[in-house]
């Protein structure tokens, strides 16, 4: 069986139906970004691996002369509690580069000259610091090179004066614009209640589910006499359709389950949505997986129904297991989307 927590995690564009098409993620050393389908970029930088001390966030919206937004965030993993940093400092080779201003607890702003201090100081061998925390957060420039020439090739910045590694002179104005996200209509939802689906419409329904898995995708759905008849819930929907699940499979911290949508008489061929599935409610397919037992890395997506079909709302990473924050470091989404509430 194929490792379905890894195919939910580092896949950014893994195939489902009636899912639109994804942005783009990369990685390089301590460095990564997720490019969503409006073509806004987030990279995120990590001290080594075996510091674990926090992380730093650049966004950028797409289109010409957009600016750089920057945060930070200190490790709350320790093994030691520790009040809260109330001061934050960016240094550069061993030279204060000014205080950052404090945001949401736990984080703080950078501003545009400490970004382009930054972002000249990783590119090259200059070391970074934010001092102020119970330990320094060392910020790791391995990786930062690759990633941000990936921020300028996904936003068509390679040449232009804005890009951040291959400036040029191509005009700025030949950048592309930001693309609008996906418009989704919700709908209203039947208020009918989830049933089982009995061990007849089961029978009758195994073989049509199973053909719109790939081999051995469902191993928790295959016939089998060493476990009890597997329980199938069918929920309708709006009109004449009804969302089918099921346990598709386990791994050691996260299930999937498996979701389709069919005709309330159980007649047509179903249409899968996902086989990560982890929660339906009011018209929304969802999945929320951890990346480790930990907790400290997750990945999530979401689908919404219009009345015809389960559209993807969004999916994202909560950024690289660092041991930095229970619940995930950032939000990193490679596909958003606007859903206009049911009428």
């Amino acid at each position: 069986m194929k490792n379905p927590v890894m195919i939910v995690l580092l896949s950014t564009l893994m195939p489902m139906a009636m899912a639109q098409d994804g942005g783009v993620y990369f990685s390089h050393k301590n460095w990564e970004i997720a490019c969503d389908n409006t073509h806004t970029c987030r990279a995120a930088g990590y001290s080594d691996e075996d510091e674990s001390s926090g992380s730093v966030l650049l966004t950028r919206l797409a289109g010409p002369g957009t600016a750089l937004s920057g945060e930070v965030v200190l490790t709350e993993m320790v093994a030691d509690e520790v009040a809260p940093a109330e001061k934050l400092t960016l240094w550069i080779n061993n030279k204060p580069a000014g205080a950052l201003t404090a945001a949401e607890e736990g984080y703080w702003r950078l501003s545009a000259s400490q970004i382009r201090s930054l972002i000249k100081a990783v590119k090259g061998s200059s070391k970074v610091e934010f001092k102020g925390g119970a330990t320094a957060f060392v910020l790791s420039g391995e990786g930062a090179a690759a990633v941000m020439l990936k921020m300028d090739d996904v936003q068509g910045r390679i040449g232009t004066p804005g890009a951040l590694v291959k400036q040029g002179n191509r005009p700025e104005s030949s950048v592309p614009a930001a693309i609008p996200p996906p418009v989704i209509q919700a709908v209203k939802i039947s208020k009918a209640q989830e049933r089982p689906l009995t061990a007849p419409e089961i029978a009758a329904l195994r073989p049509k589910l199973l053909a719109t898995l790939e081999q051995d995708e469902c191993d928790l759905m295959q016939p089998s006499e060493d476990r009890d008849e597997e329980l199938m819930m069918l929920t309708p929907l709006s009109g004449n359709h009804a969302v089918i699940s099921a346990l598709c499979w386990r791994a050691a911290y996260n299930e999937g389950q498996a979701y389709w949508v069919i005709d309330n008489a159980l007649a047509e061929s179903p249409v899968l949505v996902t086989t990560s599935g982890t929660d339906y409610s009011e018209g929304v397919i969802s999945y929320s997986h951890k990346g480790r037992g930990l907790g400290d890395c997750w990945g999530t997506a979401s689908w919404v129904w219009d009345g015809q079909a389960f559209r993807q709302e969004s999916k994202a990473t909560t950024g690289m297991c660092r041991y930095i924050h229970l619940g995930g470091t950032w939000h990193l989404p490679t596909f958003v989307a606007e859903v206009k509430p049911a009428r």
